[in-house]
This record gives structure tokens, sequence and C-alpha cells, in this order.
């Protein structure tokens, strides 16, 4: 299979998040044109979410997804991170876990890079570590959201299994 170029795998990202949304039951709204800092508008009812959509890589034991955006100027490329008052997360897909991620900006604005650990580190170490089955999507609803999941037992089952 052939490698997808970088437009695809956004595409794609945002495909698969707008279809995880809809699959727990949300509306999902999408821009009538491009280049605003937002990809989707989740509706959760009491509130909508703006979300900025990014393809997450397995490296290891980690998933990294890129948060800059680069546009071309007058003076060269410019790269610039998001913020709270463009965006209100950050969902991610990462075709190695077959899982979309809803990341809250106000945990990572301003970074180049969010990474989200899939498996234990190699020294057990647990303190300071972004778990990436926090932020599944029904979980990081419900966690940062307080949105109740569209699977009851989705919430119970994920904290079942640490």
């Amino acid at each position: 299979m052939r490698q997808l170029t970088t437009g695809q795998k956004g595409a794609a990202a945002e495909a698969e998040i707008a279809a995880a949304a809809i699959r727990s039951d949300l509306v999902v709204l999408r821009p009538l044109c491009e280049g605003g800092r937002y990809d989707l508008v989740i509706d959760i009812g009491t509130q909508l979410l703006r979300v900025q959509c990014k393809w997450a890589s397995r490296v290891g034991n980690v998933l990294t997804a890129r948060c800059l955006t680069s546009r071309h100027t007058p003076r060269g490329y410019l790269r610039t991170t998001y913020s709270a008052a463009e965006v209100d997360a950050i969902g991610a897909y990462a075709p190695e876990t077959d899982r979309c991620y809803l990341i809250p900006i106000r945990e990572v604005e301003g970074q180049a890079m969010i990474s989200l650990r899939v498996a234990p580190t190699g020294n057990n170490q647990a303190r300071h570590i972004r778990w990436a089955r926090d932020y599944e999507l029904d979980i990081s609803l419900s966690r940062h959201w307080g949105m109740a999941p569209s699977h009851p037992d989705a919430v119970e089952r994920r904290h079942g299994e640490r």
C-alpha cells in the first residue's frame, strides 16, 4: 500500500473523527470554507466544540500528533500552534489503534506536538503521563466536558483496564 500524503492523512483523520462522533450520536458540523483554525464542530448539546483534527502516528508505545500549522506568507513559511481562542480541542485519529482521541486545548495549548502513551513506560513511571485511554472520544467527552458516554459501560470498562 502506498504512503498517504499529508493532505490525505488530514482528510482521513477528519473523516474518522467525524464518524466516531456520529456513532456516539452527536451532531457534526463542517465549515463551508477552508482556511479556518478548526476542521469540525461537534455539538454536544450544551456546547459546540471547535475541533482541529490531526493524524497520530505510533512510535513504540506512544502516539504523537503534530499541532503546528504552516502557511506560506511573503516572508516564507509561518508555523503556528493552536490556542483556546481558536479551538476547543485537538481531535486525533491513530490508525495503529483505530481509535479517535479528543484532547482539550487547555492541556496542549501552544505545544507543537502532543503525545499519548498506549502502554506503560519501561521504568513503570506513571506521573505526568498522558494516557491515550483517558482521551478516547467518549471518555474524554465524559471527563472533560461532562457529557454522558454514548455507551454507558465505556467509562467504567476503560477504568477497569488500569
